[in-house]
């Protein structure tokens, strides 16, 4: 009941203020900033998150309105003599009843101007160049080649030593004689072999029959391209990881004198920094002053942090913006001074309260989720991954598996024509069938027979 009747009460109010707004065409300034308001196309027509929230709030609450962008393209500071430029001087100057703009909420501002409920967190982080931010890897030896390409050469290294150890089995050539000679290709000796071939030195004895050498050669040349490609590619990450300077926090970027680094000049994160009572974000300020490290707008701090040397300061959720459409910046996992933005009005203005009612009812319906949604779609899907990785993947080196896949099966094969040749002889002498002696060729090579003749011979050698 009591639910009911503080609907009724909500959609009346509304109603009413709906009426008195109706009679007069709110005049709403903001800032072109990207994707908060930006023009479209060349006719100068305006879109973006803010125009889209004013179009919501519009339809929600019955008033007219026409949007103008500030005119010295400021947010709002006052002056030493007490006087405020930007959104929020045009308001408190009557110029504007409404600021509708990535505007933060500060204990300053709201003195002057009031506020709605934000409808929009963030905090301050700062973005860079990738190459810059990059993190030395302790497995430098490692890095060259990604998880599933190690994986991959694992793989092919217990293949080919399989592999070789049945060819040296089933091959007449390589073991003719199961029941009196010794079997020189043990499962052990031959990863011994190819364990020799990747270090580019020979571990014997070698093959003799063709299969063999056959498998042996493919995984020399597989082994001589591998080690060619490790050395190239970890040539590269050593001369890569000597330019990189680790920055992940303010506290590393105040801490270096490689790159330079600013904010907007200004801006609620230029007064944070002066105003903060931290060290490091003292630090920071000064930095900015002694070296006029500011910036005039978000685009330009962009632009230098795309250049390679200067780390742009300022509002998470817009440098989210940045690094979603510059697939080279990153932002910093540290976000410090967490802080909201909201519209802003004159004091005393009766719109606050009916707009902060339907900035709720926007965030509860998942409107203004699906608004960030839809203006922060990031570009670089797919692309990330390629960019922040310079390691080979298995798909960089798909014909050289393929080429040492194809090998093993020759071989394996060209093994099975030798044993199968030698059955048919075998067969013609002994006038048996080709699969029978076949069949009792395959039990002394594999059964417990050529075992046992393997080691009576190993006996042998060793009395």
């Amino acid at each position: 009941m009591k639910g009911c009747i503080a609907f009724v009460f909500s959609v009346a109010a509304l109603s009413r203020w709906a009426f008195a707004a109706g009679t007069k065409e709110l005049s709403i300034t903001t800032i072109k900033q990207d994707p908060y308001t930006m023009t479209k196309g060349s006719g100068g027509e305006l879109e973006g998150y803010c125009i889209d929230l004013i179009a919501e709030l519009s339809q929600m609450l019955g008033f007219r309105y026409k949007v103008q962008l500030v005119k010295d393209n400021r947010y709002g500071v006052m002056d030493s003599s007490g006087n405020w430029n930007g959104m929020i001087g045009e308001l408190i100057r009557g110029e504007a009843d409404l600021a509708v703009a990535p505007l933060t909420l500060t204990a300053v501002r709201e003195q002057y101007v009031d506020m709605t409920t934000p409808f929009m967190q963030t905090g301050i982080g700062f973005i860079l160049h990738k190459d810059v931010a990059c993190d030395e890897s302790s497995f430098s030896l490692l890095a060259p080649f990604s998880t599933e390409m190690w994986v991959g050469i694992l793989i092919a290294f217990l293949l080919t030593g399989i592999c070789i150890f049945l060819v040296a089995r089933i091959s007449p050539t390589e073991w003719a004689e199961p029941d009196t000679e010794e079997h020189q290709f043990t499962l052990l000796h031959s990863y011994w072999y190819i364990t020799g071939a990747l270090t580019l030195q020979g571990a014997g004895p070698h093959p003799k029959a063709v299969p063999g050498k056959l498998v042996s050669a493919i995984w020399w040349v597989f082994a001589i391209l591998l080690l060619a490609c490790y050395l190239a590619n970890f040539n590269s990450t050593l001369h890569s990881n000597n330019k990189h300077i680790s920055i992940k926090t303010f506290e590393d970027l105040v801490n270096q004198d490689k790159i330079d680094y600013g904010t907007v000049d200004g801006g609620s994160t230029m007064l944070f920094f002066k105003n903060s009572k931290s060290t490091v974000y003292r630090r920071i300020h000064q930095h900015m002053e002694r070296k006029k490290s500011y910036v005039a707008g978000m685009e330009e701090g962009v632009r230098r942090a795309q250049e390679g040397n200067f780390a742009f300061i300022g509002e998470a959720v817009s440098l989210d913006l940045a690094v979603a459409r510059y697939c080279k910046l990153t932002r910093s996992q540290e976000v410090i001074a967490m802080r909201a933005y909201g519209i802003a009005a004159r004091q005393g203005s009766p719109l606050v309260q009916n707009l902060t009612v339907a900035i709720l009812q926007l965030s509860e319906s998942g409107e203004l989720t699906y608004l960030q949604n839809k203006w922060w779609a990031s570009s670089c899907l797919g692309d990330d991954a390629a960019r922040t990785s310079e390691t080979l993947q298995p798909h960089d080196l798909r014909g050289l598996f393929l080429l040492l896949g194809l090998g093993l099966g020759v071989g394996l094969l060209l093994a099975l024509l030798e044993l199968v040749s030698k059955a048919r002889s075998g067969a013609k002498e002994q006038k048996k069938s080709c699969c029978s002696v076949l069949t009792s060729e395959l039990n002394r090579r594999f059964g417990s027979g050529g075992e046992v003749a393997e080691q009576d011979a190993t006996d042998k050698s060793k009395a």
